[in-house]
């Protein structure tokens, strides 16, 4: 054989792998790269205390995952963006993490006002996204699935805060808030269950940039009420403590636990703080899934934004492998599948959610922030709450249920 007849055999045989090639479907030849997720979390802003230990539990779930081999034989690679508790910066950053960056899924916006401006990018782009907001207009928006919200909507948060104070005796319950996408919602059901006792509300919208709100307490206090219920973030809220602290307002104080924390309550003198409640989702503390998460990322009491986008890394993972795509699509198609499957093998984490998948098996993940069971808006049917007290300038808890 000649030179010339190997030369043209190997050509031959090198234009037919080329053919071959070029046979597979795009999306295949699309899919050999790396899977990218984005996380869009608060790293600065009234978010700040919140955001970044988020993306540490999602890159320790990622890091985990690819030092068993990835999923789909494929790595996965996490690209972390600051929206900065900011519409505007929320907006600038989703435009890179879908139009540079191509991610599949977005996770863990924090701010219902960032994930009401970042969602509508998604749903055209046909990206993914998790939150952890609570606003109850995010999943009315005409998202098409392409949105999953792993925090319970303000109409289940504000039914427990009106149904708190009624428990603690209040009859006159005042709610104070700036203006935010889950302001009137949230207030609407804390007067539903107030009314339904025998109570009544009273409203007021302030602007959060103000350094003083004497005059938004003082017309409060003129409601008399019993009981005081605060629903903006933590910079505005230790305004707020201090002017009402000053007027002498002695009744029931409760607000968001993401409002009045650790941080708020070192900020201010003790007193000023002193015996105001905190409500918020509770994680589910003493399962499997919550142990892992503290293990993997060292802290003691992950807060409930951290359970939640640890649960929404594993179940977009999981969805991933189960549908055999990395496309947003294929996630808004799996993420059921895998979250609430009937008599599916019962998982907490992704590791063993993959191997039950490439064995064939049906799974039902419950997560670190409870059961993932989604209704059909994306909405999650049922969660716990956390109440506790600010007491000698610490948080003790008072109850879950």
């Amino acid at each position: 054989m000649t030179p010339f007849s190997i030369d043209r055999r190997r050509l031959l045989a090198g234009s037919a792998a080329l053919a071959g090639i070029s046979a597979l479907p795009n999306r295949a030849r699309a899919q050999a790269g790396p899977i990218r997720i984005g996380t869009l979390t608060p790293l600065t802003g009234s978010g700040g205390p919140y955001g970044p230990v988020m993306v540490k539990a999602v890159k320790a779930v990622v890091d985990e995952v690819n030092a068993a081999g990835g999923v789909l034989g494929r790595k996965v690679e996490l690209i972390s963006e600051d929206d900065q508790t900011n519409p505007e910066a929320g907006v600038r950053a989703a435009r890179k993490l879908i139009d540079v960056d191509k991610v599949s899924a977005i996770l863990g916006t924090w701010a219902s006002s960032v994930t009401t401006a970042v969602a509508p990018l998604c749903w055209e782009s046909k990206t993914f996204l998790a939150t952890v907001s609570g606003a109850d207009a995010i999943t009315q928006l005409p998202h098409q699935g392409y949105l999953i919200r792993t925090q319970p909507n303000t109409t289940l948060q504000g039914k427990k805060f009106g149904e708190f104070c009624v428990a603690e005796k209040a009859k006159r319950v005042f709610f104070l808030s700036p203006q935010t996408p889950f302001a009137k919602s949230q207030f609407d059901n804390i007067t539903a269950a107030v009314k339904a006792a025998g109570g009544e509300t009273g409203s007021l919208i302030y602007d959060d940039k103000k350094p003083s709100y004497r005059t938004e307490i003082d017309e409060a206090l003129r409601f008399k009420p019993d009981a005081i219920i605060f629903g903006g973030y933590t910079p505005d809220t230790a305004v707020m403590l201090k002017d009402v602290y000053r007027a002498g307002f002695g009744g029931l104080k409760v607000a968001f636990a993401y409002s009045v924390n650790q941080k708020l309550i070192e900020s201010v003198p003790a007193e000023v703080v002193d015996k105001t409640f905190t409500i918020a989702p509770s994680p589910a503390e003493g399962s499997k899934a919550y142990e892992r998460l503290v293990k993997l990322i060292g802290v003691a009491s992950p807060d409930p934004y951290t359970t939640q986008i640890y649960d929404q890394i594993n179940l977009v993972l999981m969805a991933i492998a189960f549908a055999g795509d990395s496309s947003g699509t294929a996630i808004k198609d799996a993420v059921r599948k895998v979250s609430q499957a009937q008599g599916g093998v019962k998982v907490d984490n992704a590791i063993d959610g993959l191997k039950a998948i490439a064995a064939k098996q049906p799974v039902d993940y419950d997560g670190a922030s409870g059961p993932c069971d989604f209704d059909a808006i994306g909405d999650i049917i049922d969660s716990k709450f956390r109440y506790e007290q600010v007491q000698g300038s610490k948080l003790v808890l008072v109850k879950i249920a």
